[in-house]
């Protein structure tokens, strides 16, 4: 039987990006990974490191993501020297295109509210005037928009990338094909089985997406993650003509663009539809007309992992201390605090205050519960 001091179930981006932080900090880690065949919302990823807007109705989840963002350097300066990968990080800003009146006011809203609660909370409403001079493609259907200069991206494949080769580099064992079937607590130890086969460990951290449901039950405690439809999809490789991401549409470092944000409520069904990828399209064309006779060469769907707030869950679970339940939806965009601030904490058993505000407790029956996205 083999043993490691910590267990990382799920082997998507947010697992590994946990299992880099805590082998950063020395630690033997061992990362289970159900396979590609795994609900993984890693694949279905738009890149984007964004804070606006997000944490409406949530501050701590705003603060929480603005240090995030704050951290991103740091992450892909150490997945550069341990790696060799670029994963092309930019930071200049983010843009959130409205179509019409009534986009631009709830958008306008959210931020006001964000910089009420928050105070330093930079953003600019720009008129069609203003957002043509920086933005010259932009289409006339588009009224207005919002622009942060907090947001970013990165090259979501090429983080992937670079998170398994760091780990690999600094000792993770990952373990493919190990889907998680059962898991119980024997006193300072906890014993996991797949397929006959048996793991045990001393720390364990449930990181495995839309999974964590079923492997927190395993340990007494429900975990409230329900999936939600993304869809995306891919273009030819066009001449450069966006520097600065926009919530919908983004140039990558190869010359590709992203179309995406769609959220749909439709199970476990991770298909595309047609009616869904002809409103990305069509948003797409009416944002910027000079993708309309562009080649679209890939579509694909992937499932978030949405709580009931869109707030994510970080929590050490009362019924088996030294098992820790991390979910959340926004895995690029957080990868920066999980690897260099959660991930520490978990290593030294230190607890960080700004939890307290992401357990399982908000989601009791008498807690009062908003959205956060």
């Amino acid at each position: 039987m083999h043993k490691s001091q910590t267990v990382v179930v799920g082997g998507g981006l947010l697992g590994m990006t946990i299992a880099y932080g805590l082998a950063l900090k020395g630690q033997q880690v061992c990362v289970l990974d159900e396979g590609d065949s795994a609900f993984r919302a890693s694949r279905g990823n738009f890149g984007l490191i964004w804070v606006q807007s997000k944490g409406y109705g949530m501050t701590p989840y705003a603060h929480w993501t603005r240090q995030a963002a704050a951290l991103w350097p740091e992450l892909a300066g150490k997945l550069l020297a341990d790696t060799g990968i670029n994963v092309h990080l930019r930071q200049n800003g983010g843009y959130q295109l409205c179509l019409s009146q009534a986009e631009l006011t709830e958008e306008v809203h959210r931020l006001q509210w964000l910089q009420s609660a928050l105070g330093d909370y930079p953003f600019e409403v720009l008129e069609p005037n203003e957002l043509q001079k920086r933005l010259p493609r932009i289409g006339p259907d588009v009224i207005g928009a919002c622009f942060s200069p907090m947001d970013g991206h990165v090259n979501p494949l090429k983080l992937f990338s670079a998170l398994h080769h760091a780990c690999q580099a600094r000792g993770v064992h990952v373990l493919h094909n190990y889907a998680v079937d059962g898991i119980e607590a024997f006193g300072n130890d906890f014993l996991i089985t797949s397929n006959a086969r048996e793991l045990r460990c001393e720390q364990l951290i449930l990181a495995a997406g839309l999974g964590n449901k079923t492997l927190g039950a395993h340990l007494g405690h429900d975990v409230p993650v329900a999936p939600s439809r993304g869809q995306i999809l891919i273009t030819e490789r066009v001449e450069p003509f966006l520097d600065i991401p926009t919530s919908t549409v983004r140039q990558t470092d190869e010359g590709t663009v992203q179309l995406g944000d769609s959220a749909e409520s439709v199970g476990f069904d991770d298909r595309t539809s047609t009616a869904v990828i002809a409103d990305i399209a069509d948003r797409a064309v009416r944002s910027f007309p000079c993708l309309a006779n562009v080649n679209l060469v890939r579509a694909w769907g992937a499932l978030r992992v949405m709580t009931p707030d869109g707030g994510p869950i970080y929590q050490e679970l009362s019924h088996a201390p030294g098992a820790h339940l991390v979910s959340c939806h926004s895995g690029v965009t957080l990868a920066a605090m999980h690897a260099l601030r959660l991930a520490p904490s978990i290593a030294t058993g230190t607890a960080l205050p700004e939890l307290a505000s992401f357990g399982l407790g908000r989601f009791s029956a008498n807690a009062e519960v908003h959205h956060a996205h």
